[in-house]
Order: structure tokens, then C-alpha cells, then sequence
């Protein structure tokens, strides 16, 4: 029997050991900025990238993973006798989905499946961490695909930026929201819904926004066991670790994990943002 390999982007930004430990396959999207292209994850690191945009007059780009980079993996990874999940940004987010469609084209009766995961970062890690776990243990494709489908519902993302404009710069959000942020310290809280990101509420100070996300997450976990959860960030390592401490003992956290939000989402959402998503059950 055919073992499976997971793929996923690197929107989820899932760190480096449990990539290696899954042996998941990581494909960089890329980011356009001042003339020059910086594929996500390697070329830049998100301390770097979080600096330098924090002071930058010029908005980084982001594109997608292309057609025929889809079309390399799937086929090396057959060639090598693997049977293969694809798990990547949610299409409502980027246009990857569509590329990975694009690519499959070529793939007609052959073990590649792909996914509209509606998820990203840390989300999309843990559906992608969940399925790698699986396809390790011995899972079938089809199973892996289920056992990823099943994830679903048991994720949730909440998260909080210290400015709207990036999120209405690249499309994302209305752009009239952006106005939420711009007076009397309010803070924007965000969720990301059927794929897409959308406003949840506004609160005064960055305080209040990360004590409310702590609540709604508590409010949609339910008693349900067990918890994992990750506080993933964009240049807030001493705020994320201190909240990470605190969930994990909230919640009794079978897995705790902090990590950053990548440079191409971040292009998105900006410095300061604070985020955290759980998977529950």
C-alpha cells in the first residue's frame, strides 16, 4: 500500500520541527516587494520582514503558488510512489486553490486529492498537522482526506491587528472598516468564517481584544477535549509566549504551540497582530 504525503503552503507557518517530524511538504507562496520577489518562509524570516514593514512606505504584494509548481510536486511525489493530499490556503484568501485545480487537470486517475481547507495559519496547521499524524499511523488517502474534512469543524482562528489598513489595502476586509480602527484605541477582532476573514466585534485597547478572544475561543471550545492550541504572532513573541502559558493552562492543552504569522499573510494584516486558533474534540 501506497504511503500518502501531505502538502500544505507556507500560510500555515507551521514550525520547522513538526514539518520535519511529518515530513509534510511545504510549498512558499511569494511576496512582491520594491521590485523584488521573496518566496515566503525562505528568503525572508517574519522578524525581518515585520522590522522592515513597520517602517515601510511602499505595501508589499503577494502571489499565489503557481500552476506548475503544484504540477512539479504532484508528479515528484508519485514518481517517488506517494499518494498525495494537498491541504493549502483557503481559496477565499489567495488564488492557490485554484492553481492546485488548475494542476490536477493533469493528474486524471491518478491518488492526488485536494482540499478547499477555507482555513489559514495556525488553522490550517492543525488540519494539516492532524492529517500528516494520520498518513504517518498508515492511513489511507481516502481516510486522510476524511480525517482532514472531520478537522474542520473542530477549528477555530480568532485574531486582532493593530491597524486595518493592510487588510484594506490588499482587498481582504471592506474597506470601509477600516475606519473601526482609527480612533479612541479601538481594536478590531477578526475571525476567519467559511474562508473568509470578517469582523467579529471592536473593543478599546489591544488588551481588551486578546482577553476577548481568550473568552470567545473558550466559548466555542465547550468543555470539549482535547485542545490544541496555538498563539501565532507578528513581532509580539513576549505577549504570545505569556498567553500561550495562560491557554495552556486555562484549557488543560494536550498540545501547545506558538508560531509566527507568516510574512505573506502578514503582508495582510501587518505588525503587532496577535492571534489564536484552537482545535477542539
Amino acid at each position: 500500500m501506497a504511503k500518502v504525503k501531505i502538502v500544505s503552503d507556507s500560510s500555515a507557518y507551521i514550525p520547522h520541527d513538526i514539518v520535519k517530524e511529518l515530513e509534510i511538504e511545504i510549498l512558499p507562496l511569494t511576496l512582491i516587494w520594491e521590485g523584488k520577489e521573496y518566496r515566503d518562509g525562505v528568503d525572508i524570516t517574519p522578524d525581518e520582514f515585520y522590522t522592515r514593514l513597520a517602517t515601510s512606505s511602499s505595501m508589499p504584494k503577494t502571489s499565489q503558488v503557481t500552476v506548475h509548481e503544484y504540477q512539479q510536486i504532484f508528479q515528484r511525489l508519485l514518481d517517488e510512489g506517494y499518494e498525495v493530499l494537498n491541504l493549502g490556503i483557503s481559496s477565499e484568501i489567495s488564488s492557490s486553490y485554484q492553481s492546485a485545480e488548475s494542476a490536477l487537470t493533469n493528474f486524471k486517475g491518478k491518488p492526488v486529492e485536494i482540499i478547499d481547507t477555507k482555513l489559514v495559519s495556525m488553522a490550517l496547521a492543525f488540519q494539516v498537522i492532524t492529517a500528516a499524524r494520520a498518513a504517518q499511523a498508515g492511513a489511507t488517502l481516502a481516510e486522510c482526506k476524511q480525517i482532514a474534512l472531520d478537522a474542520y469543524d473542530k477549528i477555530g482562528v480568532y485574531f486582532t491587528v493593530d491597524s486595518l489598513k493592510y487588510l484594506a489595502a490588499g482587498g481582504r476586509i471592506n474597506s470601509a472598516k477600516r475606519l473601526l480602527g482609527t480612533a479612541l484605541n479601538i481594536k478590531p477582532l477578526l475571525a476567519i468564517r467559511d474562508g473568509k476573514i470578517e469582523l467579529v466585534e471592536s473593543v478599546r485597547s489591544k488588551k481588551k481584544a486578546i482577553n476577548r478572544m481568550v473568552e470567545l475561543v473558550e466559548r466555542d471550545i465547550n468543555g470539549r477535549k482535547p485542545v490544541r492550541i496555538s498563539v501565532f504572532h507578528a513581532l509580539e513573541q513576549e505577549a504570545a509566549e505569556i498567553l500561550q502559558a495562560e491557554l495552556n493552562e486555562k484549557f488543560q492543552v494536550e498540545e501547545g504551540i506558538i508560531s509566527y504569522v507568516s510574512p505573506v499573510v502578514g503582508a495582510h494584516v501587518g505588525p503587532g497582530t496577535i492571534s489564536i486558533a484552537y482545535m477542539a474534540g
